[in-house]
């Protein structure tokens, strides 16, 4: 195969980086750039971003930045905290603490407000099935209650609940169309957590889901430190170091660039 030189190292990056880069890396780099070269020459698949990509990955996100600037990110601390995710990797995460915000304004125990500033922040790594992957990335941090609650969200969002005021969002109508039906798997999950005891854990977060979305909303992450530091089981090595079985999926949203 033949290598356009100039086009390979335009995307390492400056002179200075690629003078930088251990040989290993650089060996990295090119059978990356290789192996898309050769994916590009043989298919017809004009699709360049799957849908299903986190924001981090697949650009633009709810911020309205453009691909560009979603790849501006600040380095990680060493050890890095679930703050300093929402700080350097989550932000702006408008969505989640508008969801949280509102939450504690309406007086909702400690750990669903949690679970309410958590559910969504899983976008940003991968969108397909966010609840169970939501879920399976915060499952050492969290209570059970709260991945319970954030796992099962996802399919309690399609089915309303009139005991809660909660109605099918006239947003979905527009997204899949009014005859849309869920695929079984999700209807499945739903009568599953329907008839379970901690259906209202994953009910009320689709309650303050549904009127997170006011743009005129001022929020932070600021009220919600204390929370976390009660109910979320910070790393002492950092989130992604920790060796946990989903270290991994910090360490991606850490090294979003890394080629492999």
């Amino acid at each position: 195969m033949q290598i356009d030189r100039r086009a390979f190292f335009a995307t390492l990056g400056t002179a200075a980086a690629i003078n930088a880069m251990p040989s290993e890396a650089l060996a990295d780099a090119l059978e990356h750039h290789m192996m898309g070269n050769l994916d590009a020459e043989t298919t017809t698949n004009d699709l360049k971003v799957r849908r299903g990509a986190g924001l981090l990955f697949g650009g633009p996100g709810p911020s309205g930045k453009s691909p560009a600037e979603l790849m501006k990110l600040e380095p990680m601390p060493e050890k890095p905290t679930l703050v300093d995710f929402f700080r350097y990797r989550f932000a702006p995460a408008t969505h989640v603490l508008q969801s949280a915000t509102d939450a504690m304004k309406k007086g909702e125990k400690e750990e669903l407000i949690l679970a309410c500033l958590l559910h969504d922040v899983v976008l940003n790594l991968i969108k397909v099935d966010h609840g169970w992957w939501g879920a399976q990335m915060m499952e050492p941090y969290v209570s059970e209650k709260i991945s319970w609650g954030i796992r099962y969200h996802q399919a309690l969002r399609f089915y309303p609940d009139p005991s809660v005021g909660y109605e099918y969002p006239e947003l979905y109508n527009q997204i899949f169309g009014k005859d849309y039906v869920p695929p079984p798997y999700v209807k499945q999950a739903y009568e599953y957590a329907r008839n379970h005891k901690s259906y209202m854990d994953a009910r009320m977060i689709t309650v303050h889901d549904l009127y997170a979305f006011d743009p005129a909303m001022k929020v932070s992450i600021d009220p919600f430190i204390d929370i976390i530091g009660r109910h979320f089981k910070q790393p002492k090595e950092g989130l992604g170091y920790d060796n946990s079985p989903v270290a991994h999926m910090w360490r991606t949203l850490i090294f979003p660039d890394n080629p492999l």
